[in-house]
């Protein structure tokens, strides 16, 4: 008897041709449609092609306004606004993390439903929050009452409203089983913070420094104000292109390893089997199943940090370093400065800054970082690996709790 092939990796039929940005900033007042145009137009134009090629759009979550900002732009506002034909496309909330909408794009071009998909997410969450405070786009905030649904309704009645709490409890766990400390889940915000100073895009570009760190107000013990990411105004859009069609092409695409995209336990933010592991662990299991590349191999890595500690176990799920171990690999920073790009056993972090300093675009921001340092066009903050050479293997990830993606990357 044979034995059983192993499964075709259909995701390297796709890869990314473009990628584009609005403005990013705190209060920038700006419309989300006429962000979501602003990226758009670029990342087409960074693709090499015209609008008349687009035929596919997929982003998350859909056109949502609850809570404010979050979203407000979806599939029918961009293709009316840009007068689009599409074959494809696909718009939602229950995908496995922000990135889910990429894969997606990936599943589509790689099918034949469509040649080129824009793949976008846009947040106007800090001009939604004005000068009103965090409360007001949470739930509840808009005043009248509020009843909580799903497992809300055993998390709420204990304070545990938001997933700042919930995070910081799965970091209390890891804390108490491994040992970690509040000085080495600092070097994620410091090494973050260090990067931003490069990107002109931005939000929070001052140095910081462990004391100000240890001294900034606490959130939910043991996260801080600066383990936490920031509000922002922005779109980012992504051009996931069929890999056939973009042979020949001026830039060569950035190509697609492997997709990690599994959830193989609980679907829950506080019933999952490891709490220090989330389904990241299962995205990134899966990843690493559909390629011969290892860690060992990446150079730069783009790592969700809605808030800290969701980075180091991205960190810990990818293999980077043993599970339990993240807070050794990160303590002192040097392992994972950009100056880690290529080196044995360290990796380049969030190069653009993360979202920590450089502002919540919820998770497209590590995609477009991590095309960028492969294609050796991130300006003042590219990495290079000890050889001179760009980063030619790279990974972008997003989520948390429940909800987890991976793409690895390879220029």
């Amino acid at each position: 008897m044979n034995a059983t092939p192993p499964p075709e990796v259909g995701e390297r039929r796709a890869v990314i041709t473009g990628v584009g940005q609005s403005n990013v900033g705190r209060r920038i007042y700006e419309d989300p449609l006429a962000m979501t145009i602003d990226a758009t137009l670029e990342a087409v134009e960074h693709a090499g092609l015209s609008l008349a090629d687009i035929d596919g759009i997929s982003t998350y979550p859909g056109n949502m306004n609850t809570p404010p900002g979050f979203s407000g732009v979806g599939v029918v506002e961009l293709q009316d606004a840009l007068r689009l034909e599409l074959d494809w496309f696909s718009g939602g909330l229950e995908l496995p993390g922000q990135l889910g909408a990429v894969a997606n794009a990936v599943a589509a071009v790689s099918t034949g439903l469509a040649n080129n998909v824009v793949c976008f997410r846009t947040v106007w969450e800090a001009s939604a929050q004005g000068d009103k405070g965090r409360a007001s786009v949470t739930m509840g905030g808009g005043g009248g009452t509020y009843r909580a649904q799903g497992f809300l309704q055993w998390t709420l009645p204990f304070g545990a409203a938001s997933a700042a709490n919930w995070i910081a409890m799965m970091a209390n766990l890891h804390f108490h089983n491994h040992g970690t400390t509040r000085e080495q889940l600092a070097w994620i915000a410091l090494n973050a913070r260090r990067n931003a100073q490069l990107n002109p895009k931005a939000i929070y570009t001052d140095e910081m420094t462990l004391d100000d760190y240890m001294s900034v107000r606490m959130i939910s013990e043991p996260l801080c104000l600066y383990d936490c990411d920031v509000p922002a105004d922005g779109s980012t859009a992504i051009v996931v292109s069929r890999a056939e069609s973009a042979e020949g092409r001026s830039r060569a695409p950035v190509r697609i390893e492997a997709v990690g995209t599994a959830l193989r336990g609980r679907p829950s933010w506080d019933q999952f089997d490891d709490l220090t592991t989330m389904a990241l662990r299962d995205a990134s299991a899966m990843m690493w199943e559909r390629t011969d590349l290892t860690p060992g191999d990446v150079d730069v890595a783009e790592l969700y940090d809605g808030f800290s500690f969701i980075t180091l176990a991205w960190l810990e799920a990818l293999g980077f370093c043993a599970h339990g171990e993240g807070g050794q690999f990160i303590d002192g920073g040097e392992r994972i400065a950009r100056e880690a790009c290529g080196s044995s056993g360290g990796v380049a972090l969030n190069t653009h800054g993360g979202q920590l300093s450089a502002g919540r675009l919820h998770g497209f921001g590590f995609l477009h970082e991590a095309c960028l340092q492969l294609w050796g066009e991130a300006g003042e903050r590219q990495c290079r690996r000890p050889d001179g050479g760009t980063p030619e293997v790279g990974i972008a990830a997003a989520g948390g709790g429940p909800l987890a993606s991976s793409f690895l990357l390879t220029s």
